[in-house]
C-alpha cells in the first residue's frame, strides 16, 4: 500500500495558523487542509471539538495540538525526530507540550503579529 504523505489540518481563518501551515508544507512532505475545505472523510477522522486545535492526520494516526506540531516538525527535519522520540520518554513531557501548544494556540493574536500570512491557505 502506498503511504499517503500527512496532512495538516488547521484553522484557515488564523493568519498565524496560515503561516505555520504554509512553513510545514514548505519544509517537508505534508500537505495542508484548513477547516473550511475538510472532505467528509477527513472531518470523520477527527474529534468532535476539531476546531479547537491543529490535527496531523496519517493513513493510521490522528495526532492533535502538540503532538500534530511535534509530529510535523519531526517530519520536516528527520534530525528532530530522535530529540522527540526520547523527550516522549520524559515524564511530564506530554503535559509539557500541550500546555505549550495551548498558550500558542490561546495567544495566536499576539503571535501573528510577528509572523502570519493571509488567510485563506489555499486560494
Amino acid at each position: 500500500m502506498t503511504e499517503h504523505p500527512p496532512r495538516l489540518v488547521f484553522d484557515d481563518d488564523c493568519g498565524f495558523c496560515t503561516w505555520c501551515a504554509h512553513f510545514a508544507e514548505r519544509h517537508g512532505d505534508i500537505d495542508i487542509v484548513g477547516f473550511t475545505d475538510l472532505s467528509p472523510d477527513q472531518l470523520a477522522r477527527l474529534p468532535d471539538d476539531y476546531e479547537r486545535s491543529a490535527h496531523l492526520l496519517t493513513d493510521d494516526a490522528v495526532y492533535s495540538g502538540g503532538a500534530a506540531i511535534e509530529r510535523a516538525l519531526a517530519r520536516d527535519f528527520p534530525e528532530l525526530a530522535p530529540v522527540f522520540a526520547a523527550l516522549r520518554e520524559v515524564p511530564g513531557y506530554a503535559p509539557l507540550r500541550e500546555r505549550l501548544y495551548r498558550w500558542g494556540a490561546d495567544n495566536r493574536v499576539l503571535l501573528g503579529k510577528i509572523v502570519r500570512d493571509d488567510p485563506p491557505a489555499r486560494q
